[in-house]
């Protein structure tokens, strides 16, 4: 594999979140009064923190990315854990279904039960966000040879909050297309889909063929529900010219930005390498050293 472009699921999922924090909420048309073409790490805006800050999307990600080094292999309780205790230090952004599972978590529900019952109780329309499909892309790196597995433990990571199959197998699809990048397929999203089968939702298949037809949805939709997120985020992350096109396109569509910056970010990342990312969007996180020591080392994970 190469590490430049393991470097660049992770590096290019913060930069994607981090240029998309002052943002989030705002429409694609307030982005442009205010900035213009957003494409450089401003501070303030929305959450009200410095240029270059990360949200819960690679917080969680790091989460998942630490256990895996440290435990050197999928290991979802810990994992579990490590999001109760990052829960617990008051992160300023958590996504709803998340802070339910999490609170389950803290009273007593395993791993695998805590998304499960927060599904449950949840009405449609608010049970398929896309806080698992945010987090999940350092899976792709020690598992993106073994296609099974990863399947398995992407369905897993997300079934900790997110046990909605749309978001189960939404985490599956994206990280078999980030795998099947950082392995050169010819056509990754394609090959995901064939790989995952009937086992993914209609709603979500129907979301993404036309991505594989080079076929543009007429509207790309940039809510936080997991379908619009997945559809839009892999539009601009598989057609994009550069790295920085893929994630500027994606955040300056306003919505949802950091999440579907983030994950625009992983994708054009395991296309184009940490190395074609703008150096100073990675100089203003101030979490990239251990990003990129991570990267690394999940190459010898498993």
């Amino acid at each position: 594999m190469d590490p430049d472009r393991a470097r660049g699921v992770i590096l290019g999922l913060a930069c994607g979140d981090a240029l998309g924090r002052p943002v989030e909420f705002n429409s694609a048309s307030e982005i442009s009064a205010a900035h213009g073409r957003l494409d450089e790490m401003v501070g303030h805006g929305t959450w009200n923190q410095p240029a270059g800050t990360i949200t819960d999307d690679t917080d969680q990600a790091l989460c998942i990315a630490r256990s895996l080094v440290e435990r050197q292999a999928f290991d979802p309780a810990d994992i579990a854990a490590r999001f109760v205790a990052w829960y617990d230090s008051g992160p300023f952004d958590i996504g709803r279904m998340t802070m339910r599972s999490l609170s389950r978590l803290k009273h007593g529900d395993t791993w695998h039960e805590a998304g499960q019952h927060v599904w449950e109780q949840s009405r449609e329309g608010q049970n398929a966000g896309n806080g698992s499909v945010m987090r999940c892309p350092p899976l792709a790196i020690p598992y993106a040879s073994d296609w099974d597995h990863l399947t398995e433990v992407s369905r897993q990571s997300s079934q900790i909050t997110h046990a909605d199959p749309r978001c189960t197998e939404g985490c599956a699809l994206l990280n078999l297309t980030v795998a099947g990048l950082l392995d050169d397929a010819d056509t990754p999203l394609q090959e995901a889909l064939e790989y995952v089968g009937s086992d993914a939702p209609a709603e979500l298949v129907t979301a993404l063929e036309p991505l594989v037809r080079d076929d543009a949805p007429a509207t790309l939709e940039t809510s936080g529900y997991v379908v619009h997120s997945l559809q839009t985020a892999l539009h601009d992350g598989l057609r994009a010219e550069t790295a920085e096109d893929a994630i500027v396109t994606a955040v300056n569509r306003g919505g949802d930005t950091d999440t579907i910056g983030a994950i625009a970010g992983a994708v054009a990342g395991a296309r184009f390498g940490a190395s074609q990312l703008p150096a100073q969007w990675v100089a203003a996180l101030d979490e990239a050293a251990e990003l990129e020591s991570l990267a690394e080392e999940l190459t010898t994970v498993g």
